[in-house]
């Protein structure tokens, strides 16, 4: 496990060797714990161009860090970005992360860089896809224990709880995000908060939900039918369906964003619903619910290979409802690796 953070470290140098910096301050929390594995709530990790390393703490979490962090110096600090801005002279700072005021407090004149450790943490080690399978795995099942008790009187909010209770029960840590049940015209909003509207026969019910594991997201989304299913909703479903099925096989190493978005678009588009499909079509996930990259028809950049995204595309007819269905998956030199694996059927209850 030492030789993984090792590694990641050892690649930050190598990107600051290319910008010409001797050393960056990296004091974003899900950054730190990707280069050291110390879960804190103020610690901060100074990496220099050589990839050594030094990783400062304050008394709460110093002890953890001495026994699991090893590879690099750990010290002992309250103001841990004062502690190793004083041991390394002038290092560049996380710009996306440093508030103006803690910036000016080190004396203001530290080089700004955004998304040195983000472009690292795109490609993932084979432990961390291993974490994100077992976080699909538990949201499959609690999916699959959860959609059999589903009927007409339950309300979004009880669904939403039962399948967070469930995820937890099985194994994860804890909900990966706050959960998604929009029922009826609900589902016309993407992100729904769930509440009290109890389930109807005839209702179409989105549910987006996943589990976290080892600190690692699952996202998924089904669309269900309630008691009986119309002719519109059936048509709707088909229609996203064939979109999501168009934007997983268009995801490959290599693959612009913008071009893996437009393949799953485009199909939406054709049947009149472009102004019904708002929002990307997937996002990388990984330490963090949404990271890069973003599939979107602005995305830029090209997908390499083992980059765990979700292909999730919608279509959401105001007033009357919406359908969403979603996977996350990881792309393979032979072809995406399907992480969530529940039934893309459309499922009457």
């Amino acid at each position: 496990m030492t030789d993984m953070y090792q590694s990641r470290r050892a690649r930050v140098a190598a990107l600051l060797a290319e910008h010409g910096l001797g050393a960056l301050l990296v004091t974003r929390g899900v950054n730190v714990r990707y280069l050291t594995g110390l879960v804190s709530s103020n610690a901060a990790v100074l990496v220099r161009e050589d990839a050594s390393a030094v990783l400062a703490t304050d008394s709460r979490y110093i002890e953890t860090a001495r026994r699991d962090c090893s590879g690099m110096e750990v010290v002992q600090e309250r103001d841990v970005t004062r502690g190793l801005v004083d041991r390394a002279g002038r290092p560049a700072i996380e710009a996306h992360d440093m508030s103006v005021a803690r910036y000016r407090r080190l004396g203001g004149d530290l080089p700004p860089v955004e998304g040195l450790v983000e472009s690292v943490r795109v490609v993932k080690d084979e432990p961390e896809i291993e974490a994100l399978r077992t976080a699909c795995d538990l949201t499959d099942r609690a999916f699959a224990d959860v959609v059999a008790t589903i009927a007409p009187g339950m309300t979004e909010r009880r669904i939403a709880r039962a399948l967070e209770a469930r995820m937890v029960e099985l194994g994860a840590d804890k909900p990966a995000f706050d959960t998604i049940v929009a029922s009826g015209p609900n589902g016309a909003v993407p992100h729904h908060v769930p509440g009290d509207r109890p389930i109807e026969r005839g209702d179409l019910v989105t549910m987006d939900f996943g589990a976290l594991y080892g600190g690692y997201h699952a996202d998924m989304t089904r669309t269900v039918a309630v008691g009986a299913v119309s002719g519109w909703q059936r048509e709707l479903y088909d229609l996203v369906r064939a979109a999501q099925r168009a934007g997983r096989h268009a995801l490959a190493p290599g693959a612009a964003a913008a071009e893996v978005d437009a393949a799953a678009r485009d199909v939406i588009s054709a049947a009149g619903h472009a102004a019904h499909f708002g929002h990307g079509l997937g996002h990388g996930v990984g330490l963090e619910i949404h990271e890069d990259p973003f599939l979107r028809p602005a995305g830029a950049g090209r997908l390499e290979d083992r980059v765990p995204i979700t292909v999730e595309p919608g279509v959401y007819l105001p007033g009357r409802g919406g359908v969403r269905i979603e996977d996350t998956l990881v792309t393979r030199a032979g072809g995406p690796e399907l992480l969530t694996r529940t039934t893309k059927e459309l499922l009457v209850l």
